[in-house]
């Protein structure tokens, strides 16, 4: 199976978002209760340069969620 058949892309990002940004395919959300990091994501993504920086937030917040789903299954 391909990436994409684990994580679909989530809709609120633009193709130069997920482009820029290959993250961005692990905030959706469809399966989850997880919308609050996919908005938060595209907010960060929107509103801060891409820098070194912006990966880190991206990537505290992927784990802010995965534990957020953790803890939503167990």
């Amino acid at each position: 199976m391909t990436d994409a058949a684990f994580d679909p892309p989530p809709t609120e990002f633009t193709a130069e978002q997920m482009g820029a940004d290959a993250i961005l395919r692990y905030f959706h959300y469809s399966h989850l209760p997880a919308r609050p990091f996919c908005e938060l994501a595209r907010h960060i993504v929107e509103t801060l340069p891409r820098n070194p920086e912006r990966t880190v937030a991206l990537r505290k917040l992927l784990e802010a969620k995965d534990a957020a789903v953790r803890a939503n299954v167990t």
